[in-house]
């Protein structure tokens, strides 16, 4: 045996570690190029395209071979005065025609804009570029349709990569000089900005740029999106294009280069390709990696094997497309995306329709794609013969076509195909034009099923762009796994619940009415629908709750809800910004139980047949199961018996506090009765469940054994009177103080019906209730003893959740940790109508009732009658389940943050997002303001620095920064320290306006409205507009009065009505006759000192009042002019002189 040096061992150990570490490496570089080359799931879309406003639209323009060029519309410019057949005209183009989001596809025209739901001020709205605004409203609408709430997205990995490729602004262009004069055209306009717009609007922090390759720019962005998510540099990413043409000068200088077709339409691969046709649009996709969209159970709309991105190099012109370069781009994609090229069966070409760039297109597929060994052809066709040629956003429409086209397993036609290009080699290349819709039939996988999205035959395609600079890309699709489109929803809900939420009544209203039209078409589940809608929308402040079970009945109380009718099962709220509610849990006492209660929840909500279970193993010591008292298997059970009773009762209540805390509604404060306070004090922290349940149990066990001579009654009257009443009668009590004139009493039988004769003799309603015990009477005081000794083996700890006790009617702290009170609690009476008045000090806005049916509600109705509270039950006897949709329906239109996804989470139920209605935008028309537009108004108008009007808005905006610095006045008016400016402030900003715009300084203001205050910090500075809107008659006047700053939202301070007033319509004031009734004097500094008691700081500026003299509902009073104010000059009414 020979044995080894040291050396050779040491040298052994290092070349072993050395190949576990190559082995290592190897594993992180193979898993890294697979990681580079996973596929990419699309989850969402979103459109805006000639002749279709969103994907659905634009498939039946795609199916039915819609041509959607029209002549140049006269919005854009007058074609009469740029055309001349001649293309070598100066100044003129000669085409007359091609593709625009005209008003024939957008009524609202691509001056309209929903500037208050993406916070942006009207002021800025005008000088943004409206392919900004388009990209906003369709990356929402792609966001929506990905079943994502777009506030899930901030502060998120999110990127956006959006191809467009305007170097200079033809929006700004528009007026010249306008760069100098306008603050908000440089981001309204210049190149860069709509992919860091879009990723500011919706607060994403992923990779944000914009492409700019010419035509490929969207495809090429797509590809950047494809990248970040494959290497881990993104986790979402929106990608898209946007193009609009603005102005004539393109056209003119593209005529110059004989770019266009004359009449305006791309006939891509026929003879007759002359050109092609301009076209504009917007388009954006939502991708995720396929693993995570499995994993999440995203709507999986197709998904993308692989990309390539390559430049012509040298060709005959930097122009000119170079058909080596175009082949190299195909192969590298195949092997991007790991595919044969015989399984690519369509591919939607670049196809611009020239006779130069369509026949090097063709050859080069033919070569790579369509050679003659295919068993089938290659089909080929191009979206610009229906929508032109979308420059910038080309890629992405051919793209989406591509998808839509995968969902409908159909291939559309290629317009304008009549007469094959003679240049083209079609004999010798496997490649077919459709010429109309046929069926898209899949191929199987010659490669293995485990290279593929899906695990049999299936369906992929191509897609193409080439910029003009010679950039070109390519993108292979397949179509969405088979699990992701083809589920079948077997799950039926007997009852569902559907929210809607918009920012404004009319935006509310308008979803409502195209949840209707969608209803009577789409074939999803109405369980789907409602998941998707509640899971996958974001909440606005105006909120919408449906309970149906079937979609004809939803559909029928949204259409009343859309005409302002009520209907049943339908609720609808405004939720406050920045204030949630405030929620009390009111725990149900004994004699709300019945048989069966929570079966529904039992059987199809975990956590609360979990914590059911839970509660039935603590309570062991009872001779059968919880859940056969409950659930019996015949019609007996013990339930009516004390001891089966009350711990039945705690548990129900228990498992549905922890269902509604599951679900998002947690308790501000809470309080029971008589045996519901000890869930309350169990779900506040006070004991935990096992020995809140063993309490509970000996207290029903103890009482059971009691006997059963003791009645109770319910009796309509004060407590007072009923306490003296007993003053006579020791064995009656007064168990409960329900009301200000309702209390229970309780106590020995033959005692209670000598009260009973009394009460029936002074003609005081009583009714006596239906107990087997008296209880919180002197008939519980033989139990106290030995009730007393297991309380005092309970862990006690305090309450963590504000509680309000039964014996005191009060908040209780430390003293609900100590036995002795749970012993008081037996015998003392339940102080329910002083506990609820605490409640309300408490702030409660929402009294939740936890228990099986309701019976709380009602007596708290009656505790706090004027009170505008909701009053909300969890589960009636019939329909639980509808019942507890109704609950939390009413709770989220209440502002309550539902998690939905706690909610949903039930192996029951097997859901999918489905495609629904998008936003109901709420436009007005916004453009650029001209110089002499702009008409800066400080030296005439103190509060007013500008005054900006549109052609085409209808509105006046009048414009000024407010600071400390600015308007020095504000630092007189503070409230508890912060500087706001006062209401007067806004209107007298508007009634400057009105006079500037009326030319009169006689004015009436109606129906003025102040939602929020304007609070300015003592070095910020806030952008105050009033916007003026003159109605139809030209009298009168809509205002808004709000502000914004670069880094917070655009507020609301004021709206209303300003109505210009005849000398006729004044009204006259007799002065003398008020005079001579107002006789007590009050000096003015009276005035100011009292509200600086209540933190309401006036300074001088503000002090206008030297004498006061009140009589009986009215006053009269000498105001004077503070020397610090100076002249009034320029002020129609002074915000001081207002404010007094």
């Amino acid at each position: 045996m020979t044995q080894q040096s040291p050396a050779s061992t040491s040298q052994r150990k290092a070349l072993t570690q050395a190949y576990l570490v190559i082995q290592d490496l190897k594993a992180q570089l193979k898993a890294a190029e697979e990681g580079n080359r996973e596929p990419i799931a699309i989850i969402g879309l979103g459109c805006r395209f000639p002749g279709a406003l969103d994907p659905e639209a634009f498939w039946q323009l795609l199916r039915d071979g819609v041509d959607a060029t029209r002549e140049i519309p006269k919005e854009r410019w007058d074609i009469d005065a740029y055309y001349d057949p001649a293309p070598d005209t100066p100044g003129k183009m000669n085409v007359r025609r091609g593709a625009f989001l005209d008003k024939e596809t957008m009524p609202w025209g691509i001056e309209g804009f929903d500037a208050d739901f993406f916070r942006i001020s009207p002021r800025e709205a005008m000088s943004m570029d409206p392919q900004q605004r388009l990209l906003l409203e369709v990356s929402w609408e792609a966001i929506e349709s990905a079943g994502i709430p777009a506030h899930q997205l901030r502060n998120s990995n999110t990127g956006v990569y959006i191809g467009h490729d305007r170097l200079n602004s033809e929006y700004a262009s528009l007026e010249p000089g306008i760069l100098a004069e306008d603050r908000y055209i440089q981001t309204g306009a210049v190149m860069s900005m709509p992919a860091g717009r879009l990723s500011y609007c919706l607060g994403l922090q992923g990779p944000s740029m914009v492409v700019a390759t010419a035509c490929s720019s969207s495809l090429v962005a797509t590809s950047l999106a494809v990248q970040a998510l494959q290497t881990g540099a993104t986790d979402l990413a929106l990608a898209g294009g946007v193009h609009l043409s603005l102005s004539p000068e393109d056209s003119i200088q593209l005529s110059k280069t004989n770019a266009l077709a004359p009449d305006g339409r791309c006939k891509t691969f026929d003879a007759a390709a002359d050109g092609y046709s301009r076209g504009e649009g917007c388009g954006v996709v939502v991708l995720k990696r396929l693993s995570d969209a499995l994993r999440d159970g995203d709507m999986i709309r197709a998904v993308i094997r692989g990309t390539a991105v390559n430049h012509d190099g040298p060709s005959a012109g930097l122009t000119v497309p170079n058909g080596p370069a175009q082949e190299k781009l195909l192969r590298s994609a195949l092997a991007s995306a790991n595919v044969d090229p015989a399984q690519i069966s369509y591919v939607e070409a670049h196809g611009t329709g020239t006779s130069l760039g369509d026949p090097i297109e063709v050859r080069s597929l033919g070569k790579v794609l369509g050679t003659q060994d295919r068993q089938d052809p290659l089909f080929i066709g191009s979206v610009k013969t229906n929508i032109g040629h979308l420059e910038a956003a080309a890629g992405i429409a051919g793209l989406i076509k591509v998808v839509l086209s995968f969902e409908h397993e159909q291939i559309p036609p290629s317009l304008h195909f009549k007469e094959p290009n003679p240049k083209i080699d079609w004999d010798n290349l496997a490649v077919e034009v459709p010429t109309e819709c046929i069926p898209w039939a899949p191929r199987p996988h010659p490669f293995g099923a485990e290279q593929s999205a899906n695990d049999k035959a299936n369906r992929l395609a191509g897609v193409s762009a080439f910029g003009f600079s010679g950039t070109n890309a390519h993108i292979i699709l397949e179509q969405a796994p088979a699990g992701a489109s083809d589920h079948k929803n077997t799950h039926r809900q007997p009852t569902s619940l559907l929210t809607l939420s918009a920012k404004s009544t009319e935006a509310l209203k308008a979803l409502a009415s195209r949840y209707v039209s969608y209803l009577a078409m789409t074939p999803a589940h109405l369980a789907d629908i409602c998941f998707t809608a509640n899971i996958g929308r974001t909440d606005f402040a105006y909120r919408l709750a449906v309970v149906g079970g079937e979609k004809a009945e939803i559909s029928q109380k949204l259409a009343r809800f859309a005409e302002d009718e009520q209907a049943n099962a339908l609720l609808s709220g405004q939720v406050i910004k920045n204030k949630s509610p405030k929620i009390a849990f009111l725990f149900t006492g004994q004699g709300s139980q019945y048989i069966g209660m929570g079966r529904e929840l039992y059987e199809k909500e975990p956590v609360f047949r979990q914590t059911l279970e839970q509660c039935d193993a603590y309570l062991r010591q009872l001779d059968i199961s919880l859940l056969s008292v409950l659930y019996p298997t015949g019609e007996e059970s013990p339930l009516n018996q004390t001891a089966y009773a009350q711990p039945a009762l705690f548990a129900i209540e228990y498992a549905l506090a922890q269902l509604w805390r599951s679900w998002g509604i947690n308790p501000d404060v809470v309080m029971g009765h008589s045996v519901g306070e000890y869930v309350a004090a169990c779900i506040a922290g006070v004991f935990s469940l096992e020995d809140g349940l063993k309490l509970i149990a000996e207290r029903g066990r103890l009482m059971q054994m009691l006997p059963q001579n003791g009645s109770m009654v319910s009796v309509m009257a004060p407590y007072e009177a009923i306490s003296a009443l007993l003053l006579a009668e020791e064995q009656v009590s007064i168990a409960a103080i329900n009301g200000p004139e309702s209390v229970v009493i309780s106590g020995v039988k033959e005692a209670i019906e000598r009260v009973m004769a009394t009460l029936s003799k002074q003609g005081i309603n009583c009714r006596s209730l239906a107990v087997s015990h008296a209880f919180h009477s002197p008939l519980m005081e033989p139990m106290m003893a030995q009730f007393a000794q297991i309380a005092k083996g309970i862990i006690y700890n305090q309450p963590q959740i504000p509680i309000v006790s039964n014996l005191t009617g009060e908040l209780v702290t430390h003293e609900i940790t100590e036995a002795d009170y749970w012993v008081q609690h037996v015998r003392e009476p339940v102080r329910f109508v002083d506990g609820m008045n605490v409640v309300q000090i408490q702030g409660a806005t929402i009294f939740l009732e936890v228990g099986p049916k309701p019976t709380l509600l009602g007596m708290g109705q009656i505790c706090l009658p004027d009170s505008d509270f909701a009053w909300i039950p969890s589960l009636r006897p019939e329909n639980a389940w509808g019942q507890l949709l109704s609950s939390l329906g009413k709770l989220y239109t209440l502002g309550c943050h539902i998690k939905w996804g706690n909610f949903y989470n039930s192996e029951h139920i097997t859901l999918r997002k489905v495609a629904l209605p998008t936003y109901p935008f709420q436009r007005e028309p916004y453009w650029i303001a001209s110089g002499n537009e702009t008409t800066k108004l400080t030296r005439v108008r103190p509060l007013l620095d500008k005054m900006v009007k549109s052609p085409i808005h209808k509105a006046t905006i009048f414009e000024t920064a407010f600071s400390a610095q600015n308007i020095p006045f504000l630092r007189d008016h503070t409230i508890y320290g912060e500087i706001v400016s006062p209401g007067a402030c806004h209107m007298a900003m508007v009634l400057s306006g009105a006079e500037t715009l009326f030319d009169t300084s006689n004015f009436r203001l109606e129906d003025v409205v102040f939602p929020q205050a304007l609070v300015l910090s003592k070095e910020g500075e806030r952008t105050v507009q009033a916007i003026l809107s003159p109605t139809e008659g030209g009298r009168e006047a809509e205002f808004r009065v709000i502000s914004f700053s670069d880094d917070d939202d655009v507020l609301t301070h004021a709206v209303g009505r300003v109505q210009v007033q005849t000398e006729s319509q004044a009204e006259v004031i007799p002065l003398d006759e008020i005079q001579a009734e107002c006789r007590t004097a009050i000096d003015g500094t009276r005035i100011y000192e009292a509200a600086a008691a209540q933190q309401i700081f006036l300074g001088p500026a503000f002090q206008w009042l030297a004498d006061i003299r009140v009589g009986e509902k009215k006053a009269i009073a000498k105001l004077t002019r503070p020397p610090s104010i100076g002249s009034l000059h320029g002020h129609l009414l002074h915000p001081g002189l207002l404010d007094a």
